[in-house]
């Protein structure tokens, strides 16, 4: 009997088993969904804060060009840009709890793209046909390059996904090839910051490293949280755990960290090469540090990899084009220093710095002229000879200076009509 019951329970078995191995294929569909709805939530995100910026560039333009004294925060334009600005930032910080880090980070190309293209259709200049494609067709092609790199992105992205609890981020914290990525980063970024600030290198490549060094710690810390919030709204509580409110602090920290070295770039360099070289510096950075702490391409195939690496650089070379091809913005200078000026004459006989000659310049306080130079700064002489007392029979020249005396301190001008002397052809002076 038992030897007779043991194939019909292996038969019953058997469909248990492929009912097992059949949920897989439902995992992972999943994932893909889970991924495309943070990448959609993501590309939504920066559309919508790179239209809120032009928004609020746009109200403070306009009042800047009128007579409105009202200012910019009481404008309906400009609390139209800051709600959807925080609307934009909401739809990013909650794309973190959907996709992996590695797949959200490279997405903010979108705003690039996106900033370009407002730039485009709002501009105010009249161009033909050919000259608007001649000024515009690296914009063109970096768009073209970006949204190209933007689908592979998308399609060979990571797929690896994980409940955000307190301890699996707990465990990721302590496992070895984080704790070793993080020595090499705080080492690394101790050094830049030693020559920035003793040292004074102040390049853009040591300035936008540090940002992206501080912006791959942001990130990290804002997929635990956003993961971690959304476990807890599912119903399984996480805001109990001590390990969300560091990395809510962490979060806070660096960004304003990262906010600030980004001011000081700004005063310094240009915006569109903060934008490109901030852009490939941040997604490399960030895409190493998800890879490390999230572990976001464990178990991905050589071909996805390499597809997503190449998604990468034909982002990057897009981002690239499109910021090249902006105008760099020429500071107005109201006047120039006379001793900045070598060979100049000073006009000023106490040595005070004055304007000096600008050709072709309608600036305030340009000295314009189309007389010549030695003409304007050659002083005019006069022939003045000192009269010796007794001499006579000298011939007297235009204008003379007579000596006077210590005592009485009072000069004698003679002027030289029909050679008068007294007190109605003299001017007495001190």
């Amino acid at each position: 009997m038992e030897g007779g019951n043991s194939p019909n329970l292996q038969l019953q078995q058997l469909p248990l088993a492929t009912a097992a191995v059949s949920v897989q294929p439902h995992t992972d569909s999943f994932s893909y969904k889970e991924n495309l709805i943070g990448a959609l939530l993501a590309i939504f995100g920066h559309l919508v804060i790179s239209i809120a910026l032009n928004l609020q560039k746009y109200s403070h333009i306009r009042l800047a060009g009128s007579k409105d004294p009202r200012a910019y925060f009481k404008t309906k334009t400009w609390w139209c840009g800051l709600f959807l600005l925080v609307l934009g930032e909401l739809g990013v910080f909650s794309s973190y709890a959907f996709a992996p880090l590695s797949l959200i980070v490279p997405l903010s190309a979108v705003s690039v793209i996106a900033s370009a293209i407002i730039g485009i259709i709002f501009i105010k200049e009249k161009w033909k046909p050919k000259d608007f494609l001649r000024r515009y067709v690296l914009s063109f092609v970096g768009c073209g390059l970006a949204i190209v790199g933007t689908y592979l992105l998308i399609t060979f992205g990571p797929n690896s996904h994980e409940k955000m609890t307190g301890e699996n981020i707990t465990r990721h914290l302590v496992s070895w090839p984080f704790l070793l990525y993080m020595l090499v980063e705080i080492i690394v970024f101790c050094l830049l910051l030693y020559f920035y600030k003793e040292k004074n290198a102040n390049y853009i490549v040591v300035i936008l490293l540090l940002v992206a060094l501080l912006g791959s710690m942001t990130v990290v810390t804002v997929k635990a949280v956003a993961g971690m919030i959304v476990v807890s709204i599912q119903g399984n509580l996480q805001l109990d755990y001590p390990i969300f409110y560091i990395m809510l602090v962490c979060m806070i920290a660096t960004a304003i960290y990262q906010a600030t070295f980004l001011a000081q770039a700004s005063q310094l360099y240009d915006s569109s090469q903060i934008a490109s070289i901030g852009y490939i510096l941040s997604t490399t950075a960030a895409i190493t540090a998800g890879a490390t702490f999230y572990l976001d391409f464990t178990g991905e195939d050589v071909l996805h990899i390499c597809m997503f690496a190449l998604g990468c650089l034909i982002a990057f070379l897009g981002v690239f084009l499109i910021t090249r091809n902006r105008k760099k913005s020429v500071p107005f200078e109201p006047y120039i220093s006379m001793d900045a000026m070598p060979g100049m004459q000073n006009m000023h006989d106490k040595g005070i710095a004055v304007q000096p000659d600008l050709k072709a310049s309608f600036s305030y306080g340009a000295l314009e002229n189309n007389d010549n130079m030695p003409e304007i700064y050659t002083p005019a002489t006069l022939p003045i000879v000192q009269e010796q007392h007794g001499s006579k029979g000298v011939s007297a020249p235009p204008y003379r200076v007579l000596e006077h005396s210590k005592k009485d301190e009072t000069c004698f001008w003679k002027l030289p009509d029909k050679g008068l002397q007294g007190p109605s052809s003299t001017i007495q002076g001190r």
